[in-house]
């Protein structure tokens, strides 16, 4: 049978798409198809489940206006289909006199997002949150919380099932070829066709979207975050969430404390260069893949400006004592025996050809398809107002 739309991946984001364009219009004939057999096998299910308020996004950005109405979203939906999650708080710290004017400006942008509550602590006042932690001036972010990603991504999956919705898994597109009006979506089973592609294919966007979209000016760069946990005897370490001063120049937010919905205490995540999209562990390796990364233009350029931070998030991913040291800034008494392995996740992060880092999300359509191309963080708080988004494209291609 013909579909209205087919969308590619099983994510949170695919998955907040199809429930919200089930919700809009019911009788549109829907199907996702994951290559993975469960929903939210990768970057959602990897995820460690922080809801972000907005703090670190360009006022106006879509990564700010998505994550301020997607974290509302979100704590209605999980209340709605009793999902735990929590509103704990978290302290965003300054170790040095030289990052308070970044954590100031920091405060304004979370102000300019219309943030309620935040506020600069001292250091008495940063011990009466966190008594653990050392620093010389912090911001408490009381809107910040925690939940589980998968268990939303399962219960998105149950309601658009129940909506009329399909989800095959296990069912890897190997094609898309444009007809007049429709699409022929080939899998490595079967043969769909659509009026309308929908790509929420994360780790793969980039190879997905190159089926309808042509040039491509950017690239997926894989990076895998390392987790480690807190032992059962130091969680109490930590009493909610501890983040330091992130780089303004560096997209990612540097090794911090997340307390979990399941009771544990993450450590992590460095930020260090997968040697393959789905590369979760060190001796992943796909030689093609890697390839593909290095001779990226992007990329290289983004190595030869960040070689010293790479190299140190390399060190910390084989040495757990330069790992604990990075954590000591924030914690002065952990120590390695602290420590346990934990998990990884992989980013996807968009490359540009000049060597930018695509830091906002970035949607590219035609008459075929609609490519969610970059979905970075907060993009599983955020996912139900990008829903919203892409619904919205998705049905006007469909009018």
């Amino acid at each position: 049978m013909k579909q209205d739309i087919v969308i590619i991946g099983a994510g949170i984001v695919g998955l907040a798409t199809a429930y919200k364009i089930l919700s809009n219009r019911p009788e549109t004939r829907l199907t996702i198809l994951d290559k993975e057999t469960s929903v939210a096998a990768h970057q959602t299910g990897h995820n460690s489940g922080v809801i972000h308020s907005g703090l670190y996004y360009k006022p106006g950005s879509l990564k700010a206006t998505n994550c301020l109405s997607g974290y509302h979203q979100m704590l209605d939906y999980c209340e709605k289909h009793e999902i735990a999650y929590e509103i704990c708080g978290k302290v965003v710290v300054a170790t040095s006199p030289e990052e308070v004017p970044l954590m100031e400006n920091l405060m304004k942008r979370g102000m300019q997002n219309g943030l309620e509550g935040i506020r600069r602590l001292n250091t008495d006042e940063l011990h009466e949150f966190e008594p653990h932690v050392a620093g010389v001036a912090a911001l408490h972010v009381p809107q910040t919380g925690i939940v589980n990603y998968k268990q939303v991504a399962e219960s998105y999956a149950a309601n658009i099932r129940a909506a009329g919705g399909d989800i095959i898994l296990g069912s890897k597109v190997t094609s898309i070829i444009p007809g007049q009006h429709t699409c022929e979506v080939i899998t490595s089973g079967q043969t769909l066709t659509t009026r309308l592609v929908v790509n929420c294919s994360g780790l793969y966007s980039d190879k997905v979207a190159a089926f309808t979209h042509q040039p491509m000016d950017y690239k997926i760069i894989p990076f895998r975050g390392e987790y480690y946990e807190l032992t059962e005897e130091k969680k109490g370490l930590v009493r909610n969430l501890i983040y330091p001063v992130p780089d303004p120049n560096f997209p990612f937010l540097g090794v911090h404390f997340t307390r979990m919905i399941n009771g544990g205490v993450e450590a992590g995540p460095n930020a260090v260069l997968a040697f393959r999209r789905e590369g979760y562990k060190r001796s992943d390796i796909h030689l093609g893949e890697l390839a593909e990364t290095l001779r990226w233009p992007g990329f290289r350029r983004v190595a030869s400006r960040y070689w010293k931070t790479g190299m140190g998030e390399l060190y910390r991913s084989f040495s757990k004592t330069a790992f604990t040291q990075a954590l000591q800034k924030l914690m002065p008494e952990i120590r390695e025996e602290d420590l346990v392995p934990g998990g990884a996740g992989v980013r996807a992060q968009a490359c540009d050809r000049n060597g930018g880092l695509i830091d906002d999300f970035l949607i590219l359509e035609n008459e075929y398809a609609v490519n969610v191309c970059n979905a970075p963080s907060p993009a599983a708080t955020s996912s139900l107002a990008i829903g919203d988004t892409v619904c919205g494209l998705a049905l006007k291609h469909l009018d």
